[in-house]
């Protein structure tokens, strides 16, 4: 079953090793990522902090556009073109930040936006092809 996405969700990409390390419980999202269940990203950064990894936060927001109202199947869409986008970059983590329904000349419209994270050991944030993850990490694919 697919999560349910809300504001303050965080999206972790399948990489067992990682989450084996960290003892964290997903649920299946799209493709090889999945919702973290009962735990907000407050609480995953004190349970990431306390393993000895780190928790990373990139500054740039990014938006993707929907027409129409708010609704699960769109939401996911949005959020999956938005995972396409970021791909190069090799964050293995998103947090979304904000659904916003909008009205333009009558027209509805939503606007996702998140902002990409990453779950390393080192205190120093890896370049992008560093981030890549290895085959060790690299789960099989979910549909």
């Amino acid at each position: 079953m697919t999560a349910t996405i809300q504001v303050g969700t965080v999206l972790i990409e399948d990489r067992p090793a990682m989450a084996q390390a960290l003892d964290l419980q997903c649920e299946p999202y799209a493709a090889n990522w999945g919702a973290l269940n009962a735990l907000d990203v407050v609480g995953l950064n004190r349970k990431i902090r306390a393993a000895g990894w780190n928790f990373f936060f990139m500054a740039a927001e990014r938006r993707v556009m929907f027409l129409g109202a708010i609704g699960a199947k769109k939401i996911q869409s949005a959020l999956q073109r938005m995972l396409e986008k970021l791909r190069p970059l090799n964050f293995n983590c998103l947090e979304v930040t904000g659904i916003v329904a909008r009205r333009f000349l009558g027209v509805p419209y939503t606007v996702v936006s998140a902002h990409s994270r990453h779950i390393q050991q080192s205190c120093y944030l890896d370049s992008a092809d560093e981030r890549r993850p290895s085959q060790l990490d690299a789960g099989p694919a979910r549909n």
